[in-house]
């Protein structure tokens, strides 16, 4: 990297300070210029006075839930590549978050190689084998998200969650007990 060139700048919107803090020195060690918001007021006052290039954004934060900060990074800042961060069972809000202007997601916990990984394919998609960014997830994907929403329709309930599904309690959870396919 040309010593003249600027550090691309970050925005690290999480509540949870150690991951915040941790992940923001991670980025800073790979040369990035990383700055951290709380909660999402605090993202959204940091992004019209910095306009970061990426933004990492949790979704459930106290005060304004991420899916409104998404959104609202969005107006704020067209331009910023928003990559939210979230956890296995929340994928219904993580489709909600690509609608309302999220390029990706990783799921947490997430380090800095594979934001900053996944950051490099947002960028140069013309390079990146088809099914890895694509809108067509897999049938393993679908049949994963399907399920997930089942159970959280049903409070969470694994037992009427199979019963909906039309599967066996025992065969629910030991799909469940597999990492989310890729897409």
């Amino acid at each position: 990297m040309p010593h003249h060139k600027l550090a691309q700048r970050v925005l690290v919107v999480d509540d949870d300070e150690v991951f915040r803090s941790r992940l923001c020195r991670a980025l800073a060690q790979r040369g990035w210029d990383a700055k951290a918001a709380a909660d999402g007021q605090e993202a959204l006052t940091v992004t019209r006075d910095w306009n970061p290039k990426l933004a990492l954004v949790d979704l459930r934060m106290p005060g304004i839930h991420g899916l409104d900060v998404v959104e609202q990074l969005r107006a704020e800042s067209p331009s910023s590549t928003i990559i939210v961060l979230t956890g296995y069972g929340s994928i219904p809000t993580t489709i909600s978050a690509m609608k309302r202007g999220a390029d990706y997601y990783l799921s947490k916990p997430a380090d800095a190689d594979q934001i900053l990984d996944a950051f490099e394919k947002l960028q140069t998609p013309n390079q990146v084998p088809a099914e890895t960014l694509t809108s067509t997830p897999t049938l393993a994907r679908v049949e994963w998200e399907h399920m997930q929403r089942v159970i959280a329709d049903c409070g969470g309930n694994i037992s009427q969650a199979a019963r909906a599904l039309g599967i066996h309690r025992r065969s629910l959870q030991r799909k469940l007990s597999k990492y989310p396919p890729r897409t």
